[in-house]
């Protein structure tokens, strides 16, 4: 038996008890994100220059949710294998719940009459307001619900990951590929939230409006495909060998590195300035504008090439086992790949031909000798 045959199919009573722990767990989340004492994050100015501060509980939540876990686990028996049992009822109860919640959010939009965006694309208006959303920031109850969502998101795709450990130990004991997803996944999470506050910096939290293209990104993309490799790790017990373990641990060490500091950079030059230092060190400026210090003199866009070579040591804790768990790093690839070109693009009409001497800099996009 592998972890494949414990799916059950979808019933009316799979379905109710998927309703009733999904409605739990993002209850919890919201509540915790209302209630919960926070850290404050410096907001940046939106394309039509407003601004607004947050209150980021990411942190806090993701201790929280753990220690509730195991609490759960140790005092009542509690087994996130349900997760894989009900599999399929959970991502129908997921995905009737972005479109709902997308429908809210497109009403709330045009109630408070938000101004109208233009309209980039072949849809008519209703449905371009709905995919992309009526409102840059919308909140509920105070709660900003674009940042918010990171949360259920995020936490549900680690929930997600520690279900296949929980299989595993069960029936077999942890093989060291599952011990390095789990510190892998681990890691990612921390490292992302120890430094929450860069987040305010990206496009995304910026620029974007909260549609149902966020909301379903955020509630099925990355819970149910980031963790798409336990899957494959669940039943594979075998020794890959020492040389075989130590060279996924250094890759995604330097990945890893690569991917959060370049970043972290990144948001400290933004947030302070062309005064502002980085772990020691004054952050260098090509003409008062851009920034030549850390990674960022060395390649244009190696936080993304840090970030496909993070998710490709997820991947790789499976070996060969399947493809499936290469398509993640593969799809990113290209995503990242053609956003890098365009912000090249961006950067060259704005910055002209002080953008040509820094990419006489920082000479390659994402990869040296090749993108």
């Amino acid at each position: 038996m592998s972890v494949f045959d414990l799916v059950q199919p979808v019933t009316k009573e799979s379905i109710l008890e998927s309703s009733l722990y999904f409605g739990l767990f993002f209850l919890f989340q919201f509540l915790g994100a209302k209630f919960f004492p926070s850290i404050s994050g410096y907001g940046f100015p939106t394309p039509q220059k407003t601004r607004k501060d947050y209150e980021l509980t990411g942190l806090q939540m993701f201790f929280v949710t753990q220690i509730t876990y195991i609490v759960a686990r140790i005092l009542f028996g509690f087994s996130l294998e349900i997760l894989i049992r009900n599999f399929w009822s959970f991502f129908t109860v997921v995905n009737v719940f972005s479109i709902g919640f997308s429908i809210f959010l497109y009403i709330k939009g045009k109630l408070n009459k938000s101004p109208k965006f233009e309209n980039t694309s072949f849809l008519p208006d209703f449905l371009f307001e709905f995919w992309c959303g009526m409102e840059l920031n919308p909140t509920l109850f105070g709660v900003d619900l674009k940042m918010f969502f990171y949360q259920p998101s995020l936490l549900g795709m680690h929930l997600f990951v520690i279900s296949f450990a929980e299989y595993q130990h069960t029936r077999y004991g942890l093989s060291t590929q599952m011990i390095l997803l789990q510190v892998f996944i681990w890691l990612y999470l921390f490292t992302h939230y120890i430094k929450e506050e860069f987040m305010l910096s990206t496009w995304d939290i910026i620029e974007e409006h909260f549609g149902f293209m966020l909301v379903w990104g955020d509630m099925i993309y990355v819970p149910f495909w980031y963790s798409v490799v336990g899957w494959f790790v669940a039943d594979s017990t075998e020794n890959y060998g020492m040389p075989y373990y130590l060279f996924v641990v250094l890759l995604h060490l330097f990945g890893h590195f690569i991917f959060r500091v370049s970043n972290w950079q990144k948001y400290v030059y933004k947030r302070y300035g062309k005064n502002s230092t980085f772990l020691g060190q004054k952050c260098v400026l090509l003409e008062d504008r851009l920034l030549i210090s850390g990674f960022w003199g060395i390649g244009r866009h190696l936080n993304y090439s840090g970030e496909i070579i993070t998710y490709l040591t997820f991947a790789l804790t499976s070996r060969l086992t399947s493809f499936v768990p290469y398509i993640l790093p593969f799809s990113l690839l290209i995503l990242l790949s053609q956003r890098a070109w365009r912000d090249d693009q961006r950067c060259s009409s704005k910055y002209k031909e002080l953008w040509q001497k820094y990419c006489k800099i920082a000479t390659f996009k994402m990869i040296p000798g090749v993108y």
